[in-house]
Protein backbone atom coordinates (compact mmCIF):
# COMPACT_ATOMS: atom_id res chain seq x y z
CA UNK A 1 0.00 0.00 0.00
CA UNK A 2 2.80 2.43 0.92
CA UNK A 3 4.63 1.62 -2.30
CA UNK A 4 1.65 3.13 -4.14
CA UNK A 5 1.23 6.17 -1.84
CA UNK A 6 4.86 7.14 -2.25
CA UNK A 7 5.14 7.44 -6.09
CA UNK A 8 1.83 9.33 -6.52
CA UNK A 9 3.08 12.20 -4.36
CA UNK A 10 2.13 11.61 -0.72
CA UNK A 11 4.55 12.13 2.16
CA UNK A 12 2.18 10.94 4.93
CA UNK A 13 -0.62 8.39 5.24
CA UNK A 14 -2.99 7.45 8.08
CA UNK A 15 -3.96 3.89 8.98
CA UNK A 16 -7.60 4.00 10.01
CA UNK A 17 -9.10 1.89 12.81
CA UNK A 18 -12.92 2.05 12.54
CA UNK A 19 -15.28 1.27 15.42
CA UNK A 20 -18.93 0.82 14.44
CA UNK A 21 -21.18 0.27 17.43
CA UNK A 22 -23.90 -1.28 15.25
CA UNK A 23 -21.87 -4.39 14.55
CA UNK A 24 -21.04 -5.35 18.12
CA UNK A 25 -19.79 -3.93 21.38
CA UNK A 26 -16.25 -2.85 20.68
CA UNK A 27 -13.47 -1.46 22.79
CA UNK A 28 -10.79 0.99 21.81
CA UNK A 29 -7.55 -0.93 21.53
CA UNK A 30 -4.02 0.37 21.27
CA UNK A 31 -2.98 1.32 17.73
CA UNK A 32 -0.60 -1.03 15.99
CA UNK A 33 2.84 0.49 15.64
CA UNK A 34 3.77 1.16 11.97
CA UNK A 35 7.15 -0.46 12.61
CA UNK A 36 5.34 -3.74 13.29
CA UNK A 37 3.54 -3.58 9.95
CA UNK A 38 6.27 -2.12 7.74
CA UNK A 39 9.87 -3.12 8.45
CA UNK A 40 11.16 -0.46 6.07
CA UNK A 41 9.44 2.78 4.98
CA UNK A 42 10.19 4.42 1.61
CA UNK A 43 11.98 7.77 1.48
CA UNK A 44 9.95 10.75 0.29
CA UNK A 45 11.10 11.89 -3.13
CA UNK A 46 13.39 14.92 -3.02
CA UNK A 47 14.07 14.61 0.70
CA UNK A 48 15.99 12.42 3.10
CA UNK A 49 12.90 11.75 5.25
CA UNK A 50 10.89 8.58 5.21
CA UNK A 51 7.14 8.59 4.57
CA UNK A 52 5.18 9.33 7.74
CA UNK A 53 2.62 6.76 8.89
CA UNK A 54 -0.06 8.06 11.28
CA UNK A 55 -2.64 6.18 13.32
CA UNK A 56 -6.27 7.21 13.16
CA UNK A 57 -9.36 6.23 15.12
CA UNK A 58 -12.84 6.69 13.58
CA UNK A 59 -15.97 6.18 15.67
CA UNK A 60 -19.24 5.62 13.81
CA UNK A 61 -21.87 6.93 16.23
CA UNK A 62 -25.62 6.51 15.87
CA UNK A 63 -26.63 7.17 19.50
CA UNK A 64 -25.54 9.89 21.98
CA UNK A 65 -24.29 7.21 24.37
CA UNK A 66 -21.65 6.22 21.82
CA UNK A 67 -19.96 9.60 22.34
CA UNK A 68 -19.14 8.71 25.93
CA UNK A 69 -16.02 6.88 24.78
CA UNK A 70 -14.65 10.13 23.37
CA UNK A 71 -15.48 11.97 26.59
CA UNK A 72 -13.76 9.35 28.72
CA UNK A 73 -10.15 9.57 29.79
CA UNK A 74 -9.14 6.38 27.99
CA UNK A 75 -5.39 6.10 27.69
CA UNK A 76 -5.74 4.26 24.38
CA UNK A 77 -7.54 7.19 22.72
CA UNK A 78 -4.58 9.48 23.39
CA UNK A 79 -2.28 7.07 21.55
CA UNK A 80 -3.93 7.81 18.19
CA UNK A 81 -2.60 10.66 16.07
CA UNK A 82 -6.00 11.57 14.60
CA UNK A 83 -9.47 11.15 16.11
CA UNK A 84 -12.48 11.23 13.78
CA UNK A 85 -16.20 10.83 14.40
CA UNK A 86 -18.84 9.77 11.87
CA UNK A 87 -22.22 11.09 13.11
CA UNK A 88 -25.33 9.45 11.68
CA UNK A 89 -27.97 11.95 12.85
CA UNK A 90 -28.35 15.72 12.99
CA UNK A 91 -28.20 15.72 16.80
CA UNK A 92 -24.93 13.79 16.78
CA UNK A 93 -23.52 16.05 14.08
CA UNK A 94 -24.31 19.05 16.31
CA UNK A 95 -22.63 17.34 19.30
CA UNK A 96 -19.56 16.46 17.25
CA UNK A 97 -19.17 20.04 16.01
CA UNK A 98 -19.75 21.77 19.33
CA UNK A 99 -18.55 19.58 22.21
CA UNK A 100 -16.50 16.53 21.20
CA UNK A 101 -12.71 16.72 21.34
CA UNK A 102 -11.99 15.38 17.84
CA UNK A 103 -9.95 16.38 14.81
CA UNK A 104 -12.27 15.32 11.98
CA UNK A 105 -16.02 15.11 11.41
CA UNK A 106 -16.79 12.65 8.61
CA UNK A 107 -19.53 13.43 6.10
CA UNK A 108 -21.60 10.58 4.70
CA UNK A 109 -21.10 10.32 0.94
CA UNK A 110 -22.63 6.90 0.19
CA UNK A 111 -26.29 7.85 0.68
CA UNK A 112 -28.58 10.84 0.91
CA UNK A 113 -28.12 12.76 4.13
CA UNK A 114 -31.04 12.43 6.56
CA UNK A 115 -30.61 16.04 7.70
CA UNK A 116 -29.57 19.46 6.46
CA UNK A 117 -26.36 21.19 7.49
CA UNK A 118 -26.93 24.20 9.72
CA UNK A 119 -24.63 27.18 9.99
CA UNK A 120 -24.22 27.47 13.82
CA UNK A 121 -22.66 24.03 14.48
CA UNK A 122 -20.53 24.22 11.32
CA UNK A 123 -19.18 27.64 12.27
CA UNK A 124 -18.53 26.40 15.81
CA UNK A 125 -16.49 23.49 14.45
CA UNK A 126 -14.48 25.83 12.24
CA UNK A 127 -13.77 28.12 15.21
CA UNK A 128 -12.62 25.11 17.23
CA UNK A 129 -10.20 24.02 14.51
CA UNK A 130 -12.15 20.90 13.53
CA UNK A 131 -12.13 19.81 9.88
CA UNK A 132 -14.79 18.10 7.76
CA UNK A 133 -13.78 15.03 5.79
CA UNK A 134 -15.08 14.06 2.36
CA UNK A 135 -14.18 10.70 0.81
CA UNK A 136 -13.55 10.39 -2.91
CA UNK A 137 -13.27 6.59 -3.26
CA UNK A 138 -17.07 6.01 -3.35
CA UNK A 139 -17.34 8.62 -6.13
CA UNK A 140 -15.00 6.66 -8.42
CA UNK A 141 -16.48 3.24 -7.66
CA UNK A 142 -20.21 3.72 -8.28
CA UNK A 143 -22.31 6.22 -10.24
CA UNK A 144 -25.08 6.33 -7.60
CA UNK A 145 -22.65 7.05 -4.79
CA UNK A 146 -20.99 9.63 -7.04
CA UNK A 147 -24.26 11.58 -7.16
CA UNK A 148 -24.63 11.37 -3.39
CA UNK A 149 -21.02 12.44 -2.88
CA UNK A 150 -21.35 15.52 -5.06
CA UNK A 151 -24.78 16.43 -3.69
CA UNK A 152 -23.80 16.10 -0.02
CA UNK A 153 -20.51 17.91 -0.60
CA UNK A 154 -22.19 20.86 -2.31
CA UNK A 155 -24.71 21.08 0.56
CA UNK A 156 -21.81 21.36 3.00
CA UNK A 157 -19.97 23.93 0.86
CA UNK A 158 -23.03 26.18 0.87
CA UNK A 159 -22.69 26.43 4.66
CA UNK A 160 -18.94 26.28 5.32
CA UNK A 161 -17.94 28.26 2.19
CA UNK A 162 -15.10 25.84 1.44
CA UNK A 163 -13.39 26.28 4.83
CA UNK A 164 -11.87 23.42 6.84
CA UNK A 165 -12.35 20.70 4.23
CA UNK A 166 -10.16 17.59 3.96
CA UNK A 167 -10.52 15.18 1.04
CA UNK A 168 -9.24 11.67 1.70
CA UNK A 169 -9.53 8.26 0.11
CA UNK A 170 -10.50 5.63 2.72
CA UNK A 171 -8.93 3.30 0.16
CA UNK A 172 -8.71 -0.38 0.99
CA UNK A 173 -6.87 -1.34 -2.18
CA UNK A 174 -4.01 0.40 -4.01
CA UNK A 175 -6.09 0.78 -7.19
CA UNK A 176 -8.52 3.06 -5.30
CA UNK A 177 -5.83 5.68 -4.67
CA UNK A 178 -5.46 8.84 -6.75
CA UNK A 179 -2.68 11.41 -6.80
CA UNK A 180 -3.01 14.78 -5.03
CA UNK A 181 -3.60 16.71 -8.26
CA UNK A 182 -6.34 14.30 -9.34
CA UNK A 183 -8.00 14.62 -5.93
CA UNK A 184 -7.81 18.41 -6.14
CA UNK A 185 -9.60 18.23 -9.50
CA UNK A 186 -12.32 16.13 -7.87
CA UNK A 187 -12.63 18.89 -5.28
CA UNK A 188 -13.83 21.22 -8.04
CA UNK A 189 -16.80 18.88 -8.57
CA UNK A 190 -17.53 19.06 -4.84
CA UNK A 191 -18.02 22.83 -5.02
CA UNK A 192 -14.52 23.93 -3.96
CA UNK A 193 -12.55 26.66 -5.67
CA UNK A 194 -9.11 25.83 -7.09
CA UNK A 195 -7.26 27.15 -4.04
CA UNK A 196 -9.68 25.47 -1.62
CA UNK A 197 -9.33 22.15 -3.45
CA UNK A 198 -5.53 22.32 -3.22
CA UNK A 199 -5.75 23.17 0.48
CA UNK A 200 -8.06 20.18 1.04
CA UNK A 201 -5.22 17.80 0.10
CA UNK A 202 -2.29 19.75 1.55
CA UNK A 203 -2.40 22.52 4.16
CA UNK A 204 -5.70 21.44 5.70
CA UNK A 205 -4.34 17.92 6.16
CA UNK A 206 -1.28 19.30 7.96
CA UNK A 207 -3.53 21.46 10.12
CA UNK A 208 -5.52 18.35 11.09
CA UNK A 209 -2.30 16.60 12.12
CA UNK A 210 -1.25 19.62 14.19
CA UNK A 211 -4.69 19.77 15.80
CA UNK A 212 -4.25 16.14 16.82
CA UNK A 213 -0.84 16.89 18.34
CA UNK A 214 -2.29 19.83 20.24
CA UNK A 215 -5.18 17.69 21.47
CA UNK A 216 -2.73 15.17 22.92
CA UNK A 217 -0.19 17.57 24.36
CA UNK A 218 -2.04 20.71 25.46
CA UNK A 219 -5.36 21.97 26.77
CA UNK A 220 -5.38 24.98 24.48
CA UNK A 221 -3.37 27.35 22.35
CA UNK A 222 -2.74 31.03 23.05
CA UNK A 223 -1.54 33.37 20.35
CA UNK A 224 -1.03 37.12 20.20
CA UNK A 225 -1.91 39.53 17.43
CA UNK A 226 -0.30 42.94 17.04
CA UNK A 227 -3.00 45.57 17.07
CA UNK A 228 -2.49 48.14 14.29
CA UNK A 229 -2.45 51.78 15.32
CA UNK A 230 -5.29 53.93 14.14
CA UNK A 231 -4.56 56.57 11.51
CA UNK A 232 -6.06 59.29 13.71
CA UNK A 233 -3.69 58.40 16.55
CA UNK A 234 -0.67 58.53 14.25
CA UNK A 235 -1.65 61.97 12.97
CA UNK A 236 -2.18 63.42 16.45
CA UNK A 237 1.15 62.19 17.80
CA UNK A 238 3.56 65.17 18.03
CA UNK A 239 7.26 64.44 17.45
CA UNK A 240 9.56 64.92 20.47
CA UNK A 241 11.53 67.75 18.79
CA UNK A 242 8.34 69.76 18.20
CA UNK A 243 7.27 69.16 21.79
CA UNK A 244 10.58 70.60 23.02
CA UNK A 245 10.24 73.72 20.82
CA UNK A 246 6.66 74.28 21.98
CA UNK A 247 7.62 73.99 25.63
CA UNK A 248 10.58 76.38 25.11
Amino acid sequence: FLTVCFPVGYSAVALNHVIDFKEKKQEIIKPVSPSELFPSLPIVQGTSKRIKVLTRLTLVVSDPSHCNLLRSTSANIRLYDIIAVFPKTEKLFHIACTTLDVDLVCINVTEKLPFYFRRPPVNMAIDRGIYFELLYTPAIKDSTMRRYTISNAISLMQICKGKNIVISSAAERPLELRGPYDVANLGLLFGLSESEAKAAVSTNCRATMLHGETRKSACGVVYTVKKPRKVEEEETVVPACKKAKTQA
